[in-house]
């Protein structure tokens, strides 16, 4: 097996450019004598970042840097890439059509494109257009070679041999037909859900709560489904989510929960309400900001089933470990770098398509 893992040595200083970063920002900058110049550069991205996008604010950002900190580290990458043959024998131009949901919800498709050796032509989204080009560039310092190896276009893509796009069900139809005759990974709309048992600990609940709130429950891999027993008790659920009351202050979530609310109550729909997050026993997965479905189950046999029925519906499967394919609670939002979207490695498949 190929054991050539040349951008390793530029990622893992990126770690430690974000991990160093992070503690400034979190210390107030209080915790250094004098702000380096990329830390003062990298603080005017995020103020236009957070500028340009109400949902990234800073505590959003910071929380999606620390979790790529935490993956950018050499024992950590290279567990991912030993299984794989790397790089590919053919280089190719990946075209990289970004969603702009949470912050940097793009970044681990930029990243297997170029451990693969490919070049990624990347297209982000109008809504987060400004971390991913700058983490871009540090690159290219750690590791001059690397310029060649990514382009940012804001217009059409130009000459390209496989792509990797995501977007809502409807732009995935436009997707499909548009990049027909190309290789593709054609990403659409996916939810998580959470499967409790009534015997979570405050540990646990806690976690969820992580797993629920984080990025206002806007990103795939955020809970907005819970199957729960008969008669469950919401009372310590409740507690734990109290952590997080403060995401009523933010005046997009805000506008957000009380139209549901107001909808909710006009429909005659039950619902429990904390004043910060609604309640709905709900069939569907995809619950709008501000609110969280639930649903009962009679049996944990019969959750099986709906499960595995609705399987392409669903991102990830928080719970306990009786249920298949569950994670533990709180690991919704910290993706380990072999957690793929959708299920689909994406570096074997850029490897695949790369054969000569």
């Amino acid at each position: 097996m190929n054991q050539h893992y040349s951008t390793v040595p530029a990622l893992v200083k990126l770690g430690s450019f974000l991990r160093e970063y992070v503690t400034y920002r979190t210390a107030g900058g209080n915790a250094l004598k004098s702000v380096p110049v990329s830390f003062s550069a990298f603080d005017e991205v995020l103020l236009r970042a957070t500028a340009e996008n109400a949902w990234f604010t800073e505590s959003e950002i910071l929380f999606a840097l620390h979790s790529w900190a935490g993956n950018l580290r050499e024992e950590t990458l290279r567990g991912w890439l030993e299984r794989y043959a790397l790089p590919a024998q053919k280089p190719l131009t990946v075209a990289l059509i970004m969603a702009g949901n949470i912050p940097l919800v793009g970044f681990h498709d930029f990243l297997s494109v170029l451990v693969c050796g490919h070049k990624a032509l990347v297209k982000c989204s109008a809504k987060d257009q400004r971390l991913l080009p700058f983490l871009a560039q540090k690159l290219m310092e750690y590791d001059p070679d690397l310029k060649g190896c990514m382009e940012f276009t804001t217009g059409q893509l130009g000459s390209f041999d496989a792509v990797i796009a995501t977007g809502s069900n409807n732009t995935s139809r436009y997707f499909e037909y548009y990049f027909a005759d190309k290789p593709h990974i054609i990403r659409k709309n996916r939810n998580s859900v959470a499967v409790l048992n009534g015997k979570e600990t405050q540990a646990d609940l806690s976690g969820l709560a992580t797993d629920v709130f984080r990025y206002f429950g806007m990103g795939c891999r955020s809970v907005s489904k819970l199957y729960v027993p008969g008669n469950y008790d919401f009372s310590d659920l409740f507690k734990a989510f109290y952590e997080f009351r403060d995401v009523i202050n933010h005046h997009k979530y805000s506008n957000n929960y009380d139209y549901n609310k107001a909808v909710y109550l006009m429909s005659g729909s039950k619902m429990l309400d904390n004043d910060f997050l609604l309640l709905k026993e709900d069939t569907g997965f995809g619950s709008p900001i501000g609110t969280l479905f639930y649903e009962h189950y009679q049996s944990e046999e019969a959750l099986k089933r709906v499960l595995e029925q609705n399987n392409e519906n669903i991102q990830c499967l928080v719970g306990h470990e009786a249920i298949p394919g569950a994670i533990p609670f709180g690991k919704a939002q910290k993706p380990d770098l072999s957690d793929y979207a959708d299920g689909v490695d994406t570096v074997e498949f850029l490897l695949k398509n790369s054969i000569k």
